[in-house]
């Protein structure tokens, strides 16, 4: 009863932030990234220590710029996310564009299922709201990790969810692929590919920012094994407040490739879009923390 209790309360907190004008909101975003840089210092090293990694051949200086426009993104992001609570459909789909979606659609005419390989780049959250731009006699989902806080797992979920795609919990993918599949589904589904394996599976290594890093491998699995075709989603700001999506066919035939290829793939794209504006990955992730040299 105590937790229902304090859910509804963050979650009416999270209402009434996310009903206030986005402009105003962004005001309160450059107050709080004074604090989260300057006084509270979150993860400050990690990030440091992730660019070092990405640009070796930068000062510590040009890291620090990096750095700094990296968290006043990373306050954006929050307040952002907010108001995917409060905005119509309209109103997303003039803050959050898709290129390329006519050919997925294409695709989904043509009985074809299709997974989407994404980064943590850009608003990640904002993505949720492709589903308002394909056609709608599909299974759209998208696979999350479950967070430890159950209220802010909860909130996540509304938020994702509120334009109709299903959120499946990362321990539930094959199942609900599989549940699809064999009832003739056609499926679009999402995964964020570019986490870090724990360190018990992490049996494949990548050149990934100049370091041998683990990689999943369940994505590409799934893709081979049912025949999807297989997409990167490219997430680019064009102003604050504005951020684009092109979905970009990553091969036209994934199942012919051998192992790990397509995962190959994936990070190349995502490589070139980080250095594109590296301010826009998440660089407070440890990403590195089972890489070897």
């Amino acid at each position: 009863m105590r937790k229902k209790v304090l859910y509804l309360l963050v979650k009416m907190l999270w209402k009434i932030l996310s009903a206030i004008p986005l402009w105003i909101l962004y005001g309160v975003s450059d107050f709080f990234y004074v604090i989260v840089y300057y006084l509270v210092g979150y993860r400050k090293a990690v990030v440091m220590k992730n660019l070092r990694f990405a640009y070796p051949e930068k000062t510590d200086r040009e890291l620090t710029k990096i750095s700094k426009r990296f968290y006043r993104f990373l306050c954006d992001l929050f307040f952002e996310t907010a108001k995917l609570n409060f905005w119509s459909e309209k109103k997303i789909m003039r803050h959050m564009t898709f290129v390329n979606f006519e050919e997925i659609n294409d695709l989904i005419r043509s009985k074809r299922s299709v997974s989407l390989f994404l980064g943590h780049y850009g608003n990640w959250e904002w993505i949720s709201s492709m589903s308002l731009w394909l056609d709608k006699n599909i299974a759209g989902g998208q696979i999350y990790k479950k967070l430890t806080s159950n209220i802010a797992d909860r909130l996540m979920i509304d938020n994702r969810s509120k334009f109709g795609v299903e959120c499946i919990e990362m321990s539930h993918t094959l199942r609900h692929i599989h549940q699809h599949k064999t009832a003739g589904d056609v499926s679009v589904t999402g995964y964020l590919y570019d986490q870090s394996p724990m360190k018990e599976e992490s049996k494949y290594f990548i050149d990934f920012m100049h370091k041998k890093t683990p990689v999943l491998t369940g994505t590409e699995r799934i893709t081979k094994r049912y025949g999807f075709e297989a997409y990167y989603v490219d997430v680019r700001r064009i102003k604050r407040g504005r951020w684009q999506a092109e979905f970009v066919r990553l091969h036209p035939d994934p199942s012919s490739l051998p192992d790990y290829r397509l995962t190959e793939i994936f990070y190349e794209h995502l490589t070139r879009t980080i250095y594109r504006q590296p301010e826009f990955y998440l660089w407070t992730h440890n990403r590195f923390k089972y890489a070897i040299d």
